[in-house]
């Protein structure tokens, strides 16, 4: 029977080309939709991950409670023994230790005299290492709009739009006046290598990369880490895995008197108790850092809630293609059933039809949305025009990202939401007596 009405069904268009039409562009819409959610949201941490804050992060519990104001002096010391103690304690994560600072720079001109000075925020990787992590994770060489990468120490990599509101040239030398972590005053000079996009408005506008090396010397900070990062080899966040890491480290590497008090906290407990080692490490999640965690939840359930009211949005128009269909079809069902043909059998088989056009309408709406996600996931839409002056840390290419659900998804609005719509208006037709029947005929 299947197989008969679909051949009807082909060969009348008015009875499958509109409503396959309007199931396609519903479920095209739900998993566009879908995929383009869960990208932004992807891109938001991955970008929070690469450039901030790991999927991990360890400092000292000093370090930690102060770490919005970036407090160098309270850095971890050892450093290199944390690094070996971590590669080979951890092999399946990947290490880089970060020290982030900030200074005022200044440009000057032939005379040595200044010409432009401005705030900026600075950054130290690993750019001369054996390990090239670090400047593949920084998209260093795909960012770069003109000069070189950094070729020997003393050299800096400077924001393009940095670079152009203070008037410095590729290859000029600038001035970076900053603390050391003993509280004098540092003047180091630094030669602009290069100039590069972050494609991150903030950063775009006062960052600038300096070699790890040069920075521990210009802020006398010997083999001392302020932040060593781990990152996971899978491609997005998982929270789940970066706590459970977390936990375990902490109960091992960490100071057992704080981690064993639930009492003791970051902001009022670590200058007021002697048995408490401050810079003993300490490891935390993404979303631990910054105070991420809350947003992150908020912005994960209002993705849910917009997904969830676009399903339904998309399952309403298409629950209404189905009933209107079916009540054109009136006088039809009046006819078949004239001619004999029982009730049941005209209500199975409007409902048959309505699943051949869900599952048609969803299968073409789930591959033109799988279509344009992949798009959107490997090539992206640039915004860099509409956030030129944005204040938050977010990427100007927008891409989506394709997970299993997309590939579901479509089914709920597509299939099921069609089959109601006609499943309510075909009962309708156990409502039909012999007498109303003989009357809509003959009109």
């Amino acid at each position: 029977m299947f197989r008969f009405l679909m051949k009807g069904m082909l060969r009348d268009k008015h009875r499958s080309l509109m409503p396959t039409i309007v199931v396609t562009l519903g479920v095209f819409l739900t998993v566009g939709m879908f995929a383009y959610m869960k990208g932004v949201m992807g891109d938001m941490l991955n970008n929070t991950a690469q450039l901030e804050s790991g999927h991990v992060k360890i400092t000292s519990l000093a370090y930690r409670s102060e770490i919005d104001v970036l407090p160098n002096d309270l850095a971890m010391d050892n450093g290199p023994a944390m690094m070996a103690m971590l590669q080979e304690n951890y092999p399946d994560l990947a290490w880089s230790e970060r020290i982030k600072f900030g200074g005022l720079l200044d440009a000057f001109d032939k005379n040595r005299e200044t010409r432009a000075q401005l705030g900026v925020g600075g950054i130290g990787i690993d750019l001369f290492g054996p390990n090239a992590a670090d400047r593949e994770r920084w998209n260093l060489e795909s960012g770069l709009r003109a000069g070189t990468l950094p070729q020997k120490p003393g050299d800096i990599l400077m924001a393009e739009k940095l670079a152009g509101n203070m008037g410095v040239a590729v290859g000029e030398e600038v001035t970076l006046i900053s603390a050391t972590v003993n509280g004098s005053m540092s003047l180091q000079n630094f030669r602009v290598a290069g100039f590069i996009e972050f494609g991150i408005p903030p950063m775009d506008r006062s960052i600038i990369l300096a070699d790890l090396n040069d920075v521990k010397r210009m802020l006398d900070m010997g083999d001392w880490s302020s932040e060593i990062l781990g990152y996971f080899p899978i491609p997005y966040y998982d929270d789940a895995l970066a706590e459970a890491l977390r936990d375990t480290f902490n109960v091992v590497h960490s100071d057992p008197i704080f981690m064993a008090n639930d009492t003791l906290n970051f902001s009022t407990n670590l200058d007021h108790d002697d048995s408490i080692d401050r810079f003993a490490p300490y490891m935390m999640s993404m979303l631990d850092d910054s105070n991420m965690r809350d947003y992150y939840t908020y912005v994960d359930k209002a993705g849910s809630i917009i997904s969830f009211v676009m399903i339904f949005a998309m399952g309403i128009v298409l629950w209404n293609t189905g009933l209107m269909g079916a009540i054109r079809r009136y006088a039809e069902m009046g006819l078949r059933l004239a001619v004999g043909e029982s009730k049941g059998h005209v209500y199975r088989s409007l409902l048959v039809e309505s699943v051949g056009i869900g599952v048609v309408g969803t299968v073409l709406g789930t591959i033109m949305g799988l279509g344009l996600g992949l798009y959107l996931q490997e090539v992206g839409f640039n915004m860099g025009d509409m956030m030129k002056d944005s204040t938050m840390m977010m990427p100007t290419i927008i891409r989506a990202r394709i997970t299993p659900t997309a590939f579901y998804i479509g089914f709920f609005p597509g299939v099921i939401a069609t089959l109601l719509g006609a499943g309510l208006s075909g009962l309708r037709i156990f409502k039909r007596d012999t007498a109303s029947l003989f009357k809509e005929l003959e009109t």
